[in-house]
């Protein structure tokens, strides 16, 4: 008998119907010569520290480091897990062969091998590997299965990353817990992660930038001449009374034109998705969450009509081309827009087909299959990769510069606008605005079209100065602060630059979401409509820390290249968790050899009976504390915050509000 085991029961439902095993059973499926099992997710987990020696129960600094001789893997404990996982033994046990069907990523490899290994299984293993769930890709995945030996360094990747995480998790948790963490009743750990407090920290120090802005004035000489807007070339001004000698001079002046120069270029098709660019994407778009994005995202491979979600790739390799044809005439939602392409070649760009960019996937992608059963959110999710697929044969967007040149007097101006001449690709994507994307707005701005100018025309002009404030950064949203991590803390629009980047990045695409959602969990941060900011307990934790090696996500983005460089072969699994040792050692020692006394605030969990999305979206709100009473019986402008207790009544535009609105307190009260 040969048993497939896959990692939740919709997947082995698919392959079980595709191999003819259509008997059920109590955690599996047979038929035809096959028995179709399956986990759900993680049965198997690394040991806990009281596992490995009885004293690491008991929170104490003398404890510390915990680091076990050798980790060890054990069955959760979970009368569910503990049932479904006998069942699969007692399959295995039996077996004449064993068929790994988990998700083909790194994480996918480490579950099932954790199974294998806790099953004691003894017959040969081998691996399917497919990036969708169509029948024709299991069909063509069972007819080509791999060797199990051939992913050993996919799985040593991941076991070296869940032993990372243990390592740091575990010690860095109960240091600072102990050392610094809240006194109260109840009070929370303070939970230190190797991604998620790099993470952390570039918030903080983004909320930091912010507050310790100063803006300053700048002043911006403009002319409008025949309805077009001219920008001095020669700067902004940064004294306003220079500003304004410059606008006399040419105030009564004629302006002339010097020069126009008119050059034509090209716009290739926007890359297709990785699961990162996808929920970059989805966040900007319809404000989605990135843990949102994910699960939509694996909802459509379920249903077959995409491809494997968790990659971070944009490319296709060279063999789905000759597919491509086949892909595109069954995607009945957009046959205005494929009409085009019928009866042509299609067009096999360098920027979308290159099989040395992709390694175990290829980027998301549409399979073909009718996608007419979707809920609106996931309609919305597939149009997205649905027209980025298409637009990758479209032909490429012909656009014009235009720039032009003048003076008046002695001082020089410049015009820019743009002109789509042939728009290619872009008939692909119905015109949209985003009234919230600034960006955008701005770039709509600079590609109007110019008037027909002539050069050494001149006329009258109406010139002017505006004066400006240079603005602080901006608080990052969820699609920023995805790209943030994507390349480990540097700002980078460049595509190709980001793909260099991609190395050090922290997290893997499948895991960044949920980085962000335990961050929220933690009431580490929070969010005001899309911007996230620190709280007060996470701006806390940051400052605590000292050791750069847990808070720098260049640091840690290395940590992530090595464990990259591990799943290629191309680095030690030993030396790395060793590595990893002597890291934990040293933050322990520092950190104990400290003589600061101070305490992170506690930030307590919602109330109960209060709606859990609050702490979904980030809304958090400080444990309250006893009101304290204004003389006057009414909250006014400058008491004390009757819900925190800690900041100042402030006026806005339309309440009074608390000063720590930052921090996450949410007082408010209408203006009398």
């Amino acid at each position: 008998m040969i048993v497939c085991i896959a990692e939740k029961p919709s997947v082995a439902r698919d392959i079980a119907q595709v191999l003819g095993a259509t008997q059920r059973h109590d955690g599996y499926m047979e038929g035809n010569g096959y028995q179709v099992t399956w986990t759900f997710g993680h049965l198997c987990e690394l040991k806990y520290p009281e596992d490995y020696y009885e004293p690491w129960r008991r929170w104490s600094l003398a404890a510390l480091p915990m680091v076990p001789p050798r980790f060890g893997i054990r069955l959760k404990k979970d009368k569910g897990v503990e049932k479904q996982f006998e069942t699969i033994k007692q399959l295995f046990l039996k077996a004449d062969k064993i068929i790994n069907c988990g998700d083909a990523g790194q994480e996918g490899e480490l579950i099932q091998r954790w199974v294998l290994q806790m099953s004691g299984a003894k017959c040969d293993v081998e691996r399917l590997w497919i990036s969708s769930l169509t029948e024709e890709s299991i069909r063509e995945g069972l007819n080509s299965l791999k060797a199990s030996s051939e992913y050993k360094n996919l799985y040593e990747a991941g076991l070296c990353r869940a032993i990372g995480d243990w390592l740091l998790g575990m010690n860095a948790t109960r240091l600072y817990t102990l050392k610094f963490g809240s006194q109260e009743r109840g009070a929370q750990p303070l939970s230190v992660g190797r991604v998620q407090t790099p993470t952390l920290a570039m918030i903080v120090n983004r909320q930091n930038e912010i507050d310790n802005f100063v803006p300053q004035p700048y002043w911006v000489l403009t002319t409008d001449y025949r309805g077009a807007v001219f920008t001095a070339t020669g700067g902004n001004f940064n004294d306003e009374e220079k500003a304004r000698e410059a606008l006399a001079k040419i105030k009564d002046r004629d302006f002339s034109v010097d020069d126009i120069t008119r050059k034509e270029g090209k716009e290739a098709p926007p890359r297709l998705f990785d699961l990162t660019s996808l929920q970059v994407e989805c966040n900007k778009k319809f404000s989605f969450s990135a843990e949102k994005t994910l699960q939509i995202a694996q909802s459509l491979y379920e249903k077959h009509v995409t491809t494997y979600p968790r990659v971070d790739t944009t490319f296709l390799s060279d063999d789905i081309f000759p597919k491509c044809k086949g892909i595109l005439g069954s995607l009945s939602l957009y046959t205005d827009i494929i009409q085009p392409l019928r009866g042509k070649p299609l067009k096999k760009s360098k920027k979308v087909f290159d099989s040395s960019k992709v390694t175990d996937h290829h980027a998301i992608i549409p399979t073909g299959v009718a996608a007419n059963t979707l809920v609106p959110d996931e309609a919305k999710v597939y149009d997205l990769v649905a027209r980025h697929f298409i637009a990758a044969f479209y032909p490429d967007c012909v656009f014009a510069t235009t720039t032009v040149l003048g003076h008046c007097n002695d001082v020089k101006f410049k015009a820019t606008g743009k002109q789509i001449l042939s728009p290619g690709w872009r008939t692909v994507f119905p015109a949209q605005k985003r009234e919230d994307d600034e960006e955008e707005n701005k770039k709509d701005v600079t590609e109007a079209v110019l008037p027909d100018f002539v050069k050494g025309e001149n006329g009258s002009h109406k010139p002017s100065v505006t004066k400006k404030m240079t603005q602080p950064p901006k608080p990052y949203t969820e699609a920023t602060l995805l790209r943030a991590m994507e390349t480990a803390g540097k700002n980078v629009e460049d595509d190709s630059l980001r793909d260099a980047l991609k190395e050090n990045g922290i997290g893997r695409p499948s895991t960044r979401a949920a980085i962000i959602e335990t961050l929220f969990r933690r009431r580490y941060i929070a969010k005001q409509r899309k911007s996230i900011f620190p709280t007060a307990t996470g701006r806390e934790l940051i400052a605590t820390i000292h050791d750069n090696l847990l808070k720098s996500a260049e640091l840690t983005g290395k940590w992530e290249k090595k464990l990259r460089e591990i799943e290629r072969g191309e680095y030690s699994a030993t030396e790395f968790i060793s590595e990893l040792k002597q890291m934990v050692s040293h933050v322990v020692a520092s950190v104990i050899a400290e003589r600061n006394t101070r305490r992170v605030t506690w930030t307590a969990a919602p109330a109960k009976g209060k709606s859990s999305k609050a702490s979904a979206s980030g809304k958090t709100r400080e444990r309250k504390v006893a009101k304290p009473k204004a003389a006057s019986g009414k909250v006014k402008e400058g008491d004390v915050c009757p819900l925190c207790g800690k900041g100042t009544v402030i006026r806005g535009k339309t309440s009074l509000g608390c000063s720590r609105w930052k921090e996450g307190c949410d007082f408010r009260a209408p203006l009398k």
